[in-house]
């Protein structure tokens, strides 16, 4: 029994830093991307860039809120386990 709640509990750490591992690469390129973006489409039309940097961070925004979701998962997964609740322990 303890050594499947420790394969379990090995298994959920592994599982939890590639959770933090894909948010952040995520997040950083989409960061890249939208940043980007931005600049090429402040420089080609400038009188645009106020109504494009409110559009800019409000995709920030989300952009955060995706990882931080991802985040609050793995913490479920390490603190919360629900797979070593079906192993009754």
């Amino acid at each position: 029994m303890e050594a499947m709640i420790a394969d379990i509990q090995s298994s959920t750490a592994i599982a939890v830093g590639l959770i933090f591992a894909f948010a952040a690469l995520g997040t950083g390129i989409g960061f890249g991307l939208l940043g980007g973006k931005f600049l090429e489409g402040a420089s080609r039309q400038p009188e645009l860039a106020g109504m494009l940097q409110v559009r800019m961070f409000i995709i920030a925004g989300l952009l955060d809120a995706l990882s931080i979701i991802g985040v609050a998962f793995a913490a479920l997964l390490l603190f919360a386990n629900p797979l070593l609740a079906a192993l009754g322990g």
